[in-house]
């Protein structure tokens, strides 16, 4: 008898959801940084182990729109709340419970929803005493199914997430192929492992403002018959000065995101990689509704 779970993941920017996601589905199909706004779209990470088939919705974080994408954002978060049998609402347990996490809360309360709490980053609190309290302040927020202290990097507690979702499972068919660790299309994997690079590699004012598009995908063969994939990636920015930092003296950046991004579609395709980069100026793309959705960044997408 096969059962499925489909489970939302909430929180604000940078509470630690993508690396929860990959932690969960056993692999990298979110990506990660210290920036907030990471994620741009809700990502389906797909886990199947026996009869149990479970959904994992990693949303972008909550924050309050100031641009067409932003909004996109924001939507993309209400959309994949929507229908879910479970929701995951991830706080830091360094800070103290902001708007962002409160209009959640309310849109919790609004639909009825099942929610597990879970307090990351609990290894950096010193003083338990304080965990203690914290717990009491945000059980008084909402009637969490479960409230879970834990640590998504030093993996406390971690085991116990899994268990406390069967508990809303379904019977029903599986919704995926059982071998599949996510619903995304190759070329939006693949993009957002370059955008993740860039992330890591470049200045506060610039990730933002960039996208990237996997404009060529070919697997081939060398003359010696060894397997080689050749990539185009088009990564668009706002602005020429953007461009010009993207790029690099002598194109030194761009061939630093280059070969941090090629380790990890090696490891992806198991065989050498070439890549060819460039990019491209569209000014203010992220206020282009057309544009937008036209790159697969639209709520509905």
């Amino acid at each position: 008898m096969t059962k499925s779970v489909f489970v939302a993941i909430t929180g604000r920017p940078n509470a630690g959801k993508s690396s929860l996601t990959n932690l969960l589905v056993g692999e990298k199909v979110a990506i990660v940084s210290e920036k907030p706004q990471t994620t741009r779209m809700k990502i389906n990470g797909i886990l199947t182990k026996d009869e149990m088939q479970y959904v994992f919705i990693d949303t972008p974080g909550m924050h309050k729109a100031k641009t067409k994408l932003s909004e996109e954002m924001v939507k993309s978060i209400k959309n994949s709340i929507e229908d879910v049998d479970v929701a995951v609402l991830m706080v830091d347990a360094t800070k103290k419970l902001s708007k962002i996490e409160e209009s959640l809360i309310e849109n919790f309360k609004l639909r009825k929803l099942n929610v597990i709490l879970l307090i990351n980053k609990v290894d950096l609190i010193k003083d338990k005493s304080e965990l203690l309290q914290t717990i009491e302040s945000l059980s008084k927020q909402y009637d969490f199914a479960e409230v879970i202290p834990i640590s998504v990097k030093k993996q406390i507690n971690t085991e116990l997430i899994l268990p406390a979702i069967d508990k809303f499972a379904k019977e029903s068919p599986h919704f995926f192929p059982d071998d599949l660790p996510t619903d995304q299309p190759e070329k939006v994997w693949l993009s957002e492992i370059v955008r993740e690079k860039i992330l890591r590699t470049m200045h506060e004012e610039i990730p933002h403002g960039v996208a990237v598009e996997i404009e060529s995908l070919e697997e081939t063969k060398t003359n010696k018959g060894k397997d080689i994939v050749d990539i185009g990636v088009l990564i668009i920015c706002e602005k020429a000065s953007h461009k010009g930092m993207l790029i690099g003296k002598q194109g030194a950046m761009l061939k630093k995101i280059g070969s941090i991004a090629r380790q990890d579609l090696e490891d992806y395709f198991e065989c050498k990689v070439n890549m060819t980069m460039w990019v491209k100026v569209n000014e203010d793309w992220r206020n282009k509704e057309a544009f937008i959705l036209e790159i697969g960044l639209g709520a509905d997408s």
